[in-house]
């Protein structure tokens, strides 16, 4: 015959056990480094990209001519597209701060 022995919940069950790995602390220098290390790798995918393309093309704006390489010509143009994207995404942060503050 067995005895049944009385469970005191002193054993860990798999849900409510300690884990054997420390929990890593997530810091805003850990997501800084982080996001510098992806610049970073961009970056270099950038150069790569401007290096490949050094073919000159003829850029006419309004009454302009310009002659640049086909890889700085679509940087500039990424950036003039972030900046613009900026500028309006800034304006609608000022426009739901000021409904915020008219709400109050």
């Amino acid at each position: 015959m067995t005895t049944a022995v009385p469970d005191s919940g002193a054993d860990p069950t798999p849900s409510q056990g300690k884990s054997k790995h420390k929990s890593v602390l997530q810091t805003r220098a850990g997501y800084a480094w982080v996001g510098l290390v992806v610049a970073a790798l961009l970056g270099i995918a950038v150069l790569v990209f401007i290096l490949q393309n050094l073919e000159q093309v003829t850029v006419n704006v309004f009454a302009w001519d310009w002659n640049l390489p086909i890889g700085v010509l679509v940087l500039l143009s990424v950036i003039a597209g972030a900046l613009f994207t900026a500028l309006i995404g800034g304006y609608r942060i000022l426009q739901l701060r000021h409904a915020a503050k008219k709400a109050r």
